[in-house]
């Protein structure tokens, strides 16, 4: 029987051999999810203290600076990191994992994991994140989903399934089986159990439960780009970088010559939708 941890482990790791892919083909994020955050920071992003968890090769990382964040990369993944530290020299990068931080208490002012968090254990990584917030601060989580009220974004989603079987999902669709299927979560995020029932670190205070519920937001987008580049920005995720090599080509090839039908002038709309869920650790502790 499959061992669901060891292949999520497996799939996770994947992606160090595909960084330079990765950082080339994957979407990066639109403003409006930005001004979100800002919203339920109460301030714009410059000069806010942010720990970018699982930052892969550094997406999100370099659009917050952007916006005059200071930003922290961690990250897990060799080849990740390797890839980050060349695109972003001067951002301050630390090897770790959203289930431990290697980071101090109250250090930052906001936490994001960026298509991220559902590769970690939330029971102990929410924990982490409250506990590396300031008072006040706030934990963003998002994903770049696909957005099948399209016709030919579920189309494709219905293929993938029929080419590789239950686990046949990518670029965020949320399909049943799928190792991270349940990564965005619903308006019930159970972040106050998580945080009552997770064991604090040695000598750390008590991380604080959450007072409210959780903000969601569904933010629509989409990018224009080539047929061949939408495949490569498939061929990035992990379900073909884990797949056998020739199966994931066979879906490629044929996927390719549909598009190529469907989009006679070589050119789709990706269409997303960013599902991001913030809440804040409460300003009295």
């Amino acid at each position: 029987m499959p061992d669901p941890l060891a292949d999520r482990t497996r799939r996770a790791a994947s992606f160090n051999t595909a960084s330079a892919h990765y950082a080339k083909y994957r979407p990066s994020y639109p403003p409006a999810l930005y001004e979100a955050v800002e919203e339920a920071l109460g301030r714009p992003l410059a000069g806010v203290r942010v720990a970018d968890i699982g930052a892969g090769t550094g997406i999100a990382t370099a659009q917050l600076r952007e916006r005059g964040a200071h930003v922290l990369a961690v990250e897990p993944g060799e080849g990740m990191a390797a890839e980050l530290r060349r695109t972003l020299p001067g951002t301050p990068l630390v090897r770790g994992d959203g289930n431990a931080l290697p980071l101090a208490d109250a250090s930052a002012d906001l936490v994001t994991f960026a298509q991220s968090f559902h590769w970690t254990d939330p029971g102990r990584a929410l924990p982490e994140a409250y506990r590396v917030l300031r008072p006040g601060g706030v934990l963003a989580r998002w994903w770049n989903i696909s957005d099948s009220s399209h016709t030919w974004v579920a189309d494709q989603a219905d293929r993938l399934l029929a080419h590789f079987g239950p686990e046949g999902a990518a670029h965020g669709a949320h399909i049943p089986g799928r190792a991270d299927a349940d990564a965005a979560p619903a308006v019930g995020d159970p972040v106050v159990g998580a945080l009552a029932k997770a064991p604090s670190r040695p000598g750390a205070p008590e991380p604080a439960p959450v007072a409210d519920a959780p903000l969601t937001h569904r933010i629509p987008w989409s990018r224009r780009l080539t047929v061949d580049d939408h495949l490569a920005n498939l061929a990035s995720h992990s379900l073909f970088l884990v797949a056998d090599a020739a199966l994931a080509q066979d879906f490629l090839d044929r996927e390719r010559a549909r598009l190529l039908q469907l989009f006679p002038d070589g050119h789709v709309e990706e269409r997303y939708v960013v599902d991001l869920v913030l809440t804040t650790r409460p300003a009295s502790v």
